[in-house]
């Protein structure tokens, strides 16, 4: 997999994965299992360069 669809590939995931932690309590197992992906997506996109600004819709 080259760099470019590695990109592609974690910020689609990201942004899927974020519409499934919108639509969940924050209190769940679920969302905290969502929440240590999304956290390792975040590096993983950070290190890439990605400007997570306009993408990130948590925050968190």
């Amino acid at each position: 997999m080259t760099e470019k669809e590695m990109i592609k590939v974690s910020i689609e995931e990201f942004s899927r994965l974020q519409s499934y932690m919108l639509a969940t309590e924050k209190d769940s197992n679920g969302y905290k299992l969502m929440k240590e992906r999304y956290i390792e997506l975040k590096v993983i996109l950070t290190s890439f360069g990605i400007n997570l600004t306009e993408i990130d819709r948590i925050k968190e």
